[in-house]
C-alpha cells in the first residue's frame, strides 16, 4: 500500500537507509522491521513522484503531438497563400503591362474622340470593366498579403510553443530517470532476504487495506455487470497481463498506468484522454459505491495513479517501473475516485 508522501532529502535518506542495511547484512543480523518500513516508503515516495513526472510527460507529449499537426496544418496553409499570392503578383503584372500599352486614355475621352460612337460604348464599358477587375486584384492582392503575414506569424508562434513542449518533455524525462534510478539503486542495495521481507511486507498492507475497505460493505454495493462496451476494455486489458510496465508506453508490448486504460478504451471504440490526471478532470465521475466493471478507479490526491475496475474487488493495471500489468486488490493503494468512460 502506498503512503502519504513526503519529498524532501530523499537522496541522503535512501543512502543512510542503504548502508545501514548492508551493514545489516554483513553481519547475519537482520534490519528491524521499523527500518524496512522506511526502506519502503522511501521507495514508494520515489516511484510516485516518477509516475507524477510520467503523467507530466505524457501531457506534455500529448501537446507536441497537436502542435505538429497545427504547425503542419498551417505550414501548408501559408505555402498555399504564397501560392496564391505568386499568382495574384503575375495577374498584376500582366494588367499593368496591358494598361501602359493601352496609354491609360481615359474612357470619355476615347469617347469623344471616336469616329463610331457605338464602338466607341462598347470599348468604354470593356475599361471601366478592366479597371474594376484591377481594383479588385489590387484588394485580393492587399487582403492575401496581409492573410501571408498573419498565417507566417501563427506558425512561428506555434512552431515556438511546440519547442517550448519540447524542453518540457526532455525536462519530464530526467525527473523520471533520476527517481527510478534512485530506487531502483535503494533496492539493489538490500540483501534478497531483505527484499523478499520487503515484498511480503508490501502484499500483507495491500491485503490489510484490502480487508478494510471490503469491510465497509462497499462489495454488496457496486455493480456487477458491465456494459459491452466495458467488458471489451476489460477483457483487453486482462490480455496485457504479464506485460512490462515502461513509463511514457501505450502498448502493445508494454504499458504505463494510464497508456493501459486509454488504450483498453480505445479498443472498445471509446477514444478517453491519456493521462491519468486528465482521465479524472474530464471523464464522469460516480460514486464508488455506484462503480460497476469497466470503470475507471483514481488513485492518490494528485490523480496520479489509474486502474480499471475487473469486478470481484480487483483491478488491472500497470503498476510501475520493473513490475508487470496485474490483476490486484481495488483498495491496495490510496482511492481517490472513480471515473466512468462510456458514461
Amino acid at each position: 500500500m502506498r503512503r502519504p508522501l513526503r519529498t524532501h532529502g530523499y537522496r541522503a535518506a535512501a543512502v543512510a537507509l542503504a548502508c545501514a542495511l548492508t551493514a545489516a547484512s554483513q553481519q547475519g543480523a537482520r534490519a528491524d522491521p521499523q527500518t524496512l518500513t522506511e526502506v519502503q516508503n522511501k521507495l514508494e515516495s520515489l516511484y510516485h513522484q516518477a509516475e507524477v513526472a510520467t503523467d507530466k510527460y505524457n501531457a506534455a507529449d500529448g501537446k507536441v503531438k497537436a502542435q505538429k499537426r497545427r504547425v503542419g496544418s498551417l505550414t501548408s496553409r501559408v505555402r498555399t497563400t504564397e501560392a496564391k499570392l505568386t499568382r495574384l503578383n503575375s495577374l498584376a503584372g500582366a494588367t499593368a503591362r496591358a494598361q501602359y500599352r493601352g496609354g491609360g486614355v481615359p474612357a470619355e475621352l476615347q469617347f469623344a474622340l471616336a469616329s463610331d460612337p457605338g464602338r466607341a460604348l462598347d470599348n468604354a464599358g470593356l475599361a471601366l470593366q478592366a479597371q474594376q477587375n484591377t481594383q479588385n486584384l489590387l484588394t485580393e492582392l492587399k487582403t492575401t498579403k496581409s492573410a501571408l503575414r498573419t498565417r507566417t506569424d501563427e506558425a512561428a508562434a506555434e512552431l515556438k510553443r511546440l519547442r517550448a513542449s519540447r524542453r518540457a518533455m526532455a525536462t519530464q524525462r530526467r525527473t523520471i530517470e533520476r527517481h527510478i534510478a534512485e530506487a531502483k539503486a535503494l533496492e539493489s542495495s538490500l540483501a534478497a532476504k531483505e527484499r523478499a521481507r520487503l515484498a511480503d511486507l508490501e502484499k500483507k498492507e495491500a491485503e490489510q487495506a484490502q480487508a478494510r475497505w471490503e469491510s465497509t460493505g462497499v462489495l454488496k454495493k457496486v455493480g456487477t455487470d458491465a456494459t459491452a462496451a466495458g467488458r471489451k476494455a476489460i477483457a483487453f486489458a486482462a490480455k496485457q497481463i504479464g506485460k512490462p510496465y515502461v513509463w511514457g508506453a501505450e502498448g502493445p508490448d508494454s504499458y504505463d498506468c494510464s497508456g493501459l486504460t486509454s488504450q483498453a478504451w480505445l479498443a472498445a471504440g471509446v477514444t478517453i484522454p491519456r493521462t491519468s490526471e486528465m482521465q479524472w478532470a474530464q471523464l464522469k465521475h460516480v460514486p464508488i459505491e455506484d462503480m460497476r466493471p469497466g470503470d475507471l478507479i483514481i488513485y492518490f490526491s494528485d490523480a496520479s495513479h489509474v486502474a480499471i475496475y475487473a469486478g470481484g474487488g480487483n483491478i488491472i493495471s500497470a503498476p510501475r517501473p520493473g513490475r508487470y500489468v496485474y490483476e490486484s486488490p481495488a483498495a491496495s493503494m490510496e482511492i481517490l475516485g472513480v471515473v466512468r468512460p462510456d458514461a
